[in-house]
C-alpha cells in the first residue's frame, strides 16, 4: 500500500486506531452551562441575550463594527446580496472552485454566476483573472458595471477564502471598486484567519461566516454577517426578522422579509465556542506543524501552508498530489483504512444547473481539482 506510512502517521498523531473524521467539533468550555442558562430562561428561539452577546463578541473578535447572525452561511450570502441590491437577471462574479453554497445563494435570487479562475497558491479568486475578464468584458455606465457579452448588470463579486486560506483580497477589493462592483467575502471557512493584519470578512462591504458543525467553531448550524456599515447592518437585521416594523403588539411588515435569525440556543453554543477559539487556533497550528514536518520528507506530496501575508486558521489541512490518478489512489487508501480524506470540490461549471454560465478558461481551477485533498484536521485535545 503506497500511502501506509501516511495513514500510520495520522493515526499516531490522533492517538487512535479507530475511524478519524475530517473535522469533528470540540466541546470543552461553557457550552453546557450556557445552553442550560438559555433553556432555563425559556428564550430558546431568535430572541435572547446570547444572540446579542454572540453578535457583539464576533464583531469584537473580527474588528468589524457590526455583526448580524443568520441561520446558516448560505442564507448569510443570500441576504448580503439582497441588502446590496442584487436583483433578478443580475450577474455575480465568483470562482468555479468553491463549495456549491456560493453559487446556490446567487441562484436563489435568480441572478447568474460568472465563474473566474483562482490562483494556484491561494486556491482563491485570482485578481489577475478577474481584472483580465473585466477589462475585456465590462463597461461602466452611470456608476454601474455591465457585461458587454450578455448586456446584464454585474452587480457583485463573491470571492471565497478556500479552507481558511486568504485570497489576495486587497487586490480584489481595488478591482471591484474600479468597476463599481459590490464586494462580498465568502468567509465561511476563514474565521480566525488574518490577512495583512485584518480579519477576513472585513475587506468587502460584507463578510459572511459559517458556523456549521464541521467549521473551526460551531453553533450547530448558523452563520453571521460582518460589516462596518451600521445602516446596512440594521437593514440586514430587519430583513432577517421578517421585515417586521417594531411595535409592542401589532404585526406590520414593510418589505418581503426572511426568517433567517439564529436561535438563542445556537448563539449560546457559539458564544462558548468563540471563547475557546484562540485555544483551537493554537492547537491546530501544533497539528499543522506536525503535518508540515512529516510531508517535508515526501517529494510527491505538497503540504499547503499560509502565505507570508497571512495568519491562517488551518481549518482543513490540505495536500496537493502530483496528478488525479495519484489523488484518487490517496483517497481510496486513506478512506478504506479509517482515515477520512476528501477531494476539493468539483468545479461549479461542471454542475448541470451551472454548465451554461459564463466563465474564463479556469486553468488553475482544473489543475487544483485534479490534485487537492483535505486530511484530518480536528482540534487535538
Amino acid at each position: 500500500m503506497k500511502h501506509q506510512r501516511t495513514i500510520e502517521f495520522i493515526k499516531e498523531t490522533f492517538s487512535t486506531q479507530e475511524f478519524i473524521p475530517l473535522h469533528a467539533p470540540t466541546f470543552g468550555g461553557n457550552e453546557k452551562k450556557y445552553l442550560n442558562e438559555c433553556i432555563d430562561s425559556t428564550f430558546v428561539s431568535s430572541v435572547g441575550k446570547f444572540v446579542d452577546q454572540f453578535e457583539q463578541a464576533v464583531a469584537d473578535y473580527t474588528g468589524a463594527k457590526q455583526a448580524v447572525v443568520c441561520v446558516n452561511g448560505t442564507n448569510a450570502l443570500q441576504i448580503a446580496m439582497i441588502a446590496l441590491g442584487v436583483e433578478q437577471d443580475d450577474e455575480v462574479i465568483t470562482q468555479a472552485l468553491t463549495f456549491i453554497a456560493t453559487a446556490n445563494a446567487i441562484s436563489y435570487l435568480k441572478a447568474a454566476p460568472i465563474f473566474i479562475d483562482v490562483d494556484k497558491e491561494t486556491m482563491g479568486l485570482s485578481p489577475k483573472a478577474l481584472s483580465d475578464f473585466l477589462d475585456k468584458n465590462a463597461d461602466v455606465k452611470n456608476g454601474q458595471c455591465y457585461n458587454k457579452v450578455t448586456g446584464k448588470r454585474i452587480k457583485a463579486c463573491i470571492p471565497m477564502h478556500t479552507f481558511g486560506f486568504s485570497c489576495k483580497i486587497d487586490e480584489i477589493a481595488e478591482i471591484c471598486n474600479k468597476y463599481c462592483i459590490e464586494l462580498i467575502e465568502d468567509s465561511a471557512e476563514s474565521l480566525g484567519t488574518f490577512y495583512k493584519g485584518k480579519s477576513l470578512g472585513t475587506f468587502g462591504k460584507i463578510g459572511a461566516i459559517s458556523f456549521n458543525g464541521n467549521k473551526i467553531m460551531t453553533t450547530g448550524g448558523g452563520g453571521i454577517l460582518i460589516t462596518d456599515d451600521e445602516n446596512l447592518a440594521k437593514r440586514i437585521k430587519h430583513l432577517t426578522t421578517q421585515a417586521k416594523v417594531p411595535h409592542p403588539w401589532e404585526y406590520t411588515h414593510d418589505a418581503v422579509g426572511y426568517n433567517f435569525r439564529m436561535p438563542n440556543l445556537n448563539a449560546a453554543l457559539g458564544l462558548a465556542q468563540l471563547e475557546q477559539l484562540p485555544s483551537f487556533l493554537k492547537k491546530k497550528r501544533t497539528l499543522t506543524e506536525k503535518y508540515r514536518s512529516f510531508f517535508e520528507q515526501d517529494d510527491q506530496i505538497h503540504f499547503k501552508q499560509e502565505s507570508e501575508n497571512e495568519t491562517a486558521n488551518y481549518w482543513l489541512n490540505t495536500v496537493i498530489l502530483p496528478n488525479r490518478k495519484e489523488r484518487d489512489q490517496f483517497l481510496e487508501e486513506t478512506n478504506k483504512n479509517g482515515v477520512m480524506t476528501r477531494p476539493i470540490w468539483t468545479l461549479m461549471n461542471k454542475m448541470p444547473m451551472f454548465e451554461n454560465c459564463q466563465k474564463d478558461d479556469l486553468t488553475n481551477s482544473q489543475w487544483l481539482e485534479d490534485r487537492v485533498v483535505n486530511i484530518p484536521s480536528s482540534v487535538i485535545l
